[in-house]
């Protein structure tokens, strides 16, 4: 394989040269800590025995989403010293946390890798980027038995899987954390606003039904739809593409890492943000509305109706609401309702897998054991439960069926981030998990659903299994496509100035402006990754 040197464009935006100079190609040549030998001059398939401790203190550093819940502090609190005392003490094994910004969790990435101070997992949730880590040779080849050695419990659970997907031109690569078939990401939207105007949320049963609620909205003086810079996560344009979707024209134009922005598909998403934008219907400075914080204060200041974000029992979003609107009532948006009329609820499925994770090329051998030692010890029953869940008699009781009951109100040492501690747990599991279904989603149902507003979640689960014929997952390619890596961050800032100023265009300068700005696109690289993938499909590297 012809791989990049980790010198990627991005970085030359925000690093030194100095600091680059240590960091070019063949890195796992050059790193004695990327070696997949055993420790301690073991002969091939031999391991050494820690299941007594290290003899010298092991430094391991795991990566935890930094997502600035307020008064959360994600590399101190009651569950990292927790995990020191039970883990790390027992095997002579020092666990840090490094924190990885959730918005911008590349760029913080790049800039570790670069000054050589990145966690031992190189984790993320999307193949693409993952791909990209390989392709900058920053991930070293594991050893499955060797991981089968240290961590038989992870692997029994997702070993399978391991093989399945972690191989890369026929290198083994990554591992995963599982999933298990759910979600709690959710779109909410002012009820009391809805019937303000004369409709029922029930009566949002297409996109040209939404808008002329929204214009109605405008007419009453209550608000517009929520927006963001769309960013990172392209999968924007799913609702304006035809059922079903080809599989091939799927693998060329879904990427979660650069922006599809050429297609008949997204020339209907963006004609329809820019009727939303020009008649007054969508927060004018969505462009500026650039992490979930920004989103989220329009929506508590009953400047917006609308907001999306993942449903938790401790979310905070309906206090701070209330408080700057006492009349406020909240719903989920059907699942139909930003659908273009004729039109199916298509959505990007989830691959059978969480985290996508790799180990840093300069992770000694004794550290990288120390990795699998710790997913092993996650994956223990007793350790998973804590971490979801808490201390018992303090963050939850349990019922007859054994099931945690959180106590909504505790805010002691023990407290819970927002998200349930999943940032730490999600290296081994995307869902908490009981042994049977039924349990489990009564249990989801729980850790999903704020007091008073259960019925939220009951609305999220309906229209979730509502739309499951029309999820369906990316390709996958087997192999690094080298232009996607080559181009991707300029395109991606480029996008953002592009469909900004295409959405911003008059309507009747739409057709122009689009024109214009899919030829620069294309010119700046697109064409090419879009002859890339071309060839990889034609040659079957992908799935």
């Amino acid at each position: 394989m012809n791989k990049k040197g980790f010198v990627s464009l991005m970085m030359a935006s925000v690093m030194t040269a100095g600091m680059l100079a240590g960091c070019s190609g063949n890195n796992n040549n050059n790193s004695a800590g990327s070696s997949n030998a055993p420790a301690n001059n073991l002969a091939e398939g031999e391991f050494a025995d820690y299941s007594q401790g290290f003899k010298e203190k092991v430094t391991l550093d795991i990566p935890v989403y930094e997502r600035a819940f307020e008064g959360w502090n994600v590399t101190d609190n009651y569950y990292t010293r927790w995990v020191q005392s039970e883990f790390g003490d027992k095997y002579n094994i020092e666990v840090n946390y490094v924190p990885i910004t959730r918005s911008s969790e590349v760029t913080d990435y790049e800039q570790l890798l670069a000054s050589h101070k990145a966690p031992d997992i190189i984790f993320h949730y999307d193949m693409p980027q993952a791909l990209t880590y390989y392709g900058e040779d920053v991930l070293q080849p594991l050893n499955y038995e060797e991981i089968e050695n240290y961590a038989p419990t992870y692997w029994a659970n997702m070993g399978e899987t391991i093989k399945q997907y972690g191989t890369v031109d026929d290198q083994n690569i990554f591992f995963f954390a599982a999933r298990p078939e759910a979600d709690n990401f959710v779109n909410m939207i002012r009820k009391d606003w809805v019937e303000k105007v004369g409709m029922k949320v029930e009566d949002l049963t297409s996109l040209e039904k939404y808008n002329e609620m929204l214009v109605k909205w405008k007419e009453a003086g209550l608000g517009v739809t929520a927006g963001n810079l769309l960013q990172n996560n392209f999968n924007y344009n799913y609702a304006f593409r035809e059922w079903p979707v080809d599989q091939e024209y799927r693998a060329l134009y879904s990427d979660l890492s650069v922006a599809d922005f050429t297609t008949a598909d997204t020339e209907r998403f963006l004609r329809n943000l820019n009727y939303q934008y020009n008649n007054g219907l969508i927060d004018k400075e969505f462009y500026l509305r650039s992490d979930d914080n920004k989103v989220k204060a329009e929506f508590v200041a009953g400047k917006t109706g609308t907001y999306a974000t993942y449903l938790t029992n401790n979310a905070d979003v309906f206090a701070a609401t209330l408080a700057n609107n006492p009349e406020a009532e909240f719903a989920v948006i059907p699942t139909y309702a930003l659908v273009p009329e004729g039109n199916k609820p298509q959505q990007r499925a989830y691959w059978p897998f969480g985290f996508i994770m790799g180990i840093n090329y300069e992770t000694s051998a004794e550290e990288r054991a120390a990795v699998w030692m710790y997913l092993e010890w996650l994956s223990q029953p007793e350790n998973l439960f804590k971490f979801q869940n808490g201390v018992e008699g303090e963050n939850y009781t349990l019922d007859a069926e054994g099931i945690a009951v959180k106590n909504p109100d505790y805010k002691g040492e023990s407290v819970l981030a927002q998200n349930n501690n999943k940032d730490y747990w999600a290296l081994v599991t995307e869902i908490a998990q009981y042994q049977d279904a039924e349990k489990t989603l009564k249990s989801n149902m729980r850790n999903w659903s704020p007091a008073g507003y259960e019925y939220l979640a009951e609305d999220m689960v309906k229209y979730y299994n509502e739309a499951a014929e029309f999820r369906t997952p990316d390709a996958m390619f087997t192999t690094v496509l080298e232009k996607v890596n080559e181009y991707k961050a300029d395109l991606n800032s480029l996008f953002q100035d592009l469909y900004v100023k295409t959405v911003l265009a008059p309507e009747a300068e739409f057709d122009a402006v689009y024109a214009e700005a899919k030829e620069a696109y294309l010119n700046a690289g697109y064409q090419e990754i879009l002859d890339e993938k071309q060839a990889a499909i034609d040659a079957g590297k992908f799935r």
